[in-house]
């Protein structure tokens, strides 16, 4: 139960809690304590100073840290504060006066992002303007609703730099509809909170002085994540009291590409007279060592306020550098570390294997699952899980069962050939009784009103059935990517089409590495294969490992951490070079993927990738050269030569060549061949055939003759 202590502060954050008047910003380094000071600050406040805690407003970003602090603050002082975040903070500012503007009421309905996706979908059909660019109406959505701006002047002035006049004026055309289509529907996306909030503050200021009036005292936190109208917001809140406590990290900004602008922090001294400013240095959640790492690859950062995170714990233990082989290497290193340090006594719920994009989860996932380590995976996807990657497998399937209508129904208008549903019905309709893709691929349906729609589909699908039993798995996977055009849907330069041309990669590598594990493996021993690798994960009593993006896991922190593809390319990102405001967000990402480890810290990265359609050389992060890590003395550097070599000295299995084992996945098999080095077991199975897997991973159980 948290208690009211003021002497379970350290002297920073007691001199930030004392001054009570006036404009503060506290700059709060990873694990420095924030929620403490801001709890016993709303109940010193109360308690202390006799505020009345109906005057008191405290704003955070997400409902779980708006629970975690109306608890925490329960238990201290036992009295009601509004605290919320600030999208529940408009929600009932707008239930009360929404009504002062035209079309609205205090009934509007909160639209979800799904049917904010399907409204614009419509909008564009209606227009006649490809569906394809719903990303880019919805981006320009999301630039003005961001920044407060009115539609007809942010088009104009796009207009004035871009040439393409015809597509802007269509784009802001939709963006209008959309506004009336919400307007007519009384209804209100989480954008329009903030936005409509601010109009009700700019255009009545009966409404604001209501507010701004009783706030007597205004506390934010995770102030960094602040878009333009929620400082907006702020600064009209705070405007007759000025009495603002504001919580941040600029060092912890990495949500830039959904408006959050860490200069507010920097607006914030320029836009108020005599702003305090504290630090909280002191970090009472990770060893010296991995602070170390992290003030060493921050400072790198220009635009930030100077803070050193120090800790009074020990050292703790070096972080250690795996420099792997490849993408599959890297995977059964982290997945065999987890494995040992298991043994020792660690639970799954300790660790978090942390990635820049979740392209990289295919390995990482078949790593776990080699070593039955159960896992989740946050931030994204499982990855045969992910859209992109069942469309192809429902690709793949077809050629292996004509019969498969589910599959062939999936991808029959993808990507777009104008087949809706109605016209699939009325294809089934000539089918009759005929297996549709029978249908399709008879001359009868070259008569059809549908056929040159689909004429390019039955070619390409001809020419391919002849090609899958003639031509390795792995080219002809490849082929399926390219003949289809699947590739060429997720064409765009955003960073969400860039992970799905990523995730089509390390598909296609996996393929190849199954064929190079299966000899004479076919299409439908690689779908039987997958159909094993997503059945659901059995969740063991000791928890399971976070699998996770870094932009998933801000705010969490465990005992062992593992920042995996440190490489050139993707972490940082290829684009993150255009720009270095680019970069230094890129760096304020490694800063948060390192803050999130306790005790220990795995930082890895490959020789060779698997991406853009092949494998290259990967050269090392440029992080991993400002972390510091050159000091053999206190990193423990290690290569996939060095850990063979070790295995190699002191490994045995225990099998040989002959002996009858049990898999708990491909059940029975006998051991027909071992490699000279004794890692490496070839077995012929009964169910599945023969498989090479390495004795040191694979969980096997040796059968009485």
């Amino acid at each position: 139960m948290s208690k009211y202590d003021l002497d379970s502060l350290n002297e920073q954050q007691k001199e930030a809690l004392f001054e009570t008047e006036g404009v503060v910003l506290v700059t709060a380094g990873a694990g420095s304590g924030k929620t403490r000071l801001l709890t016993h600050r709303i109940c010193y406040l109360i308690k202390e100073k006799n505020v009345s805690p109906h005057n008191i407003l405290a704003i955070t970003f997400t409902n779980k840290a708006t629970n975690e602090m109306k608890e925490r603050v329960s238990q201290m002082c036992d009295r009601g504060v509004w605290i919320s975040t600030f999208h529940s903070m408009c929600v009932r500012i707008l239930r009360e006066h929404i009504n002062r503007i035209e079309g609205f009421d205090g009934k509007f309905t909160i639209i979800a992002e799904n049917d904010k996706t399907k409204i614009i979908k419509e909008l564009l059909k209606k227009n006649n303007i490809d569906e394809d660019d719903k990303d880019k109406v919805s981006t320009h959505l999301e630039n003005i609703k961001n920044k407060g701006l009115d539609i007809d002047e942010y088009f104009d002035a796009l207009i004035e730099i871009d040439s393409n006049k015809k597509n802007l004026r269509q784009y802001q055309k939709v963006c209008l509809e959309y506004e009336e289509y919400l307007r007519k529907n009384n209804s209100l996306d989480f954008d329009d909170l903030l936005n409509k909030t601010l109009f009700l503050f700019h255009n009545y200021p009966d409404v604001l002085a209501k507010y701004a009036e009783r706030f007597k005292y205004i506390l934010v936190d995770e102030f960094q994540d602040t878009n333009l109208v929620q400082y907006k917001l702020i600064k009209l809140l705070s405007s007759v009291h000025k009495n603002l406590f504001v919580v941040g990290d600029e060092d912890q900004c990495i949500y830039s590409w959904r408006g959050a602008n860490f200069h507010n922090i920097f607006n914030l001294k320029k836009d108020f007279e005599n702003v305090k400013v504290f630090k909280l240095e002191r970090n009472y959640r990770s060893t010296k060592n991995i602070l170390n790492l992290a003030n060493n690859v921050i400072s790198n950062n220009k635009e930030r306020l100077d803070k050193n995170l120090w800790t009074d714990k020990n050292d703790g233990e070096g972080p250690v550098v795996y420099s792997a082989f490849d993408e599959r290497d890297e995977a059964l290193f982290v997945a065999r570390t987890i494995d040992d340090l298991s043994r020792e006594g660690f639970s799954y719920n300790d660790f978090a294997i942390l990635m820049r994009v979740n392209a990289l989860s295919r390995a990482l996932e078949e790593g776990l699952m080699s070593f039955q380590i159960p896992y989740k995976l946050y931030g994204g996807f499982k990855f045969y899980e992910r859209a992109e990657i069942r469309m192809i497998l429902s690709y793949l399937s077809i050629f292996v069962n004509p019969k498969d209508e589910i599959s062939l129904l999936k991808i029959i208008n993808f990507p777009k050939r104008g087949i809706g549903d109605a016209s699939i019905e009325n294809l089934k309709e000539e089918a009759g009784e005929e297996y549709l893709l029978s249908y399709l691929l008879s001359e009868k349906f070259k008569y059809s009103k549908y056929y040159s729609k689909l004429e390019k589909f039955v070619e390409c699908f001809v020419k391919l059935q002849n090609d899958v039993d003639t031509i390795p798995l792995f080219e002809f996977v490849k082929k399926v990517v390219s003949l289809f055009g699947i590739d060429t849907a997720y064409a765009g330069k955003d960073e969400e089409s860039i992970e799905k041309i990523a995730n089509i990669d390390s598909l296609i590598s996996g393929v190849k590495e199954f064929c190079e594990d299966n000899e004479n493996s076919t299409l439908a021993d690689y779908l039987a294969e997958v159909m094993l690798k997503t059945d659901t994960d059995q969740i063991q009593e000791n928890g399971v490992v976070t699998l996770s993006t870094i932009h998933s896991v801000k705010g969490l922190e465990f005992p062992v951490v593992f920042v995996v593809g440190l490489e050139e390319g993707i972490f940082p990102l290829a684009r993150a070079s255009l720009s270095s405001e680019e970069m230094e967000e890129e760096r304020r990402l490694m800063y948060v993927a390192i803050t999130r480890a306790e005790e220990r810290i795995f930082l890895t990265y490959t020789a060779k990738r698997f991406v853009y359609g092949k494998t290259n050389p990967q050269a090392p992060s440029r992080f991993l050269r400002e972390l510091g890590i050159v000091d053999k003395k206190h990193t423990k550097l290690l290569s996939s030569d060095s850990v063979r070599s070790e295995k190699e000295e002191c490994f045995d299995s225990g099998f040989k060549i002959g002996d009858k084992i049990f898999h708990n996945r491909f059940g029975e098999g006998t051991i027909v061949n071992i490699s000279d080095d004794g890692l490496v077991a070839d077995i012929d199975f009964e169910m599945f055939g023969k498989k090479s897997l390495m004795l040191n991973i694979a969980k096997l159980e040796k059968l009485e003759d």
